[in-house]
């Protein structure tokens, strides 16, 4: 789960601003459908946050926000998110919002937690819960070789595959 701190609210020149804000940071009078959309975007993120489902926002120590992600895409300099805010009955909103942030005082304004809420099916099918990536470690290859059985052998396979797929011809 991704977790952002935000400083207090400050104006923003919307001609220098690459996604034309106003204002970003945390205002107590703005919405949440408000908050996510001047902060949503101009992050700094890896390829670790293309794997998040959720992302926290946090002002002065308190999650003030939630919102589940649909995507991550690219900004002229950056990264946004796209998704929508969370609101009362949603699990991770439940949790999290209005409570302590779970990271404080780090210097990076970006940082991720490890959540029971965030938690995916093994992508093999084994039915084990998955914190981070799509499968636990070694259910990979798993779930190639019994993909690979149902063809027959590793090189009948790999034969099946070549007639499916031929390479392009060298030019």
């Amino acid at each position: 789960m991704l977790h952002f701190t935000l400083g207090p609210r400050r104006e923003l020149d919307p001609a220098v601003d690459e996604m034309e804000r106003t204002w970003n940071g945390y205002d107590p009078q703005a919405s949440p459908q408000a908050l996510y959309d001047v902060n949503r975007s101009c992050w700094v993120l890896g390829r670790r946050a293309d794997r998040e489902s959720y992302a926290l926002f946090s002002h002065d120590g308190k999650v003030v926000f939630a919102v589940e992600i649909d995507e991550i895409v690219p900004t002229p300099t950056r990264r946004a998110l796209t998704g929508h805010p969370l609101a009362p009955g949603h699990p991770v909103y439940d949790q999290y919002v209005g409570r302590d942030a779970p990271i404080k005082g780090q210097r990076n304004p970006v940082g991720y937690i490890t959540s029971p809420l965030d938690e995916r099916l093994c992508e093999c099918g084994c039915g084990k819960a998955v914190g981070r990536g799509d499968f636990l470690p070694g259910h990979d290859q798993k779930a190639i070789h019994e993909r690979i059985s149902k063809v027959g052998t590793v090189k009948q396979f790999i034969d099946w595959f070549d007639e499916t797929y031929p390479r392009p011809a060298l030019a």
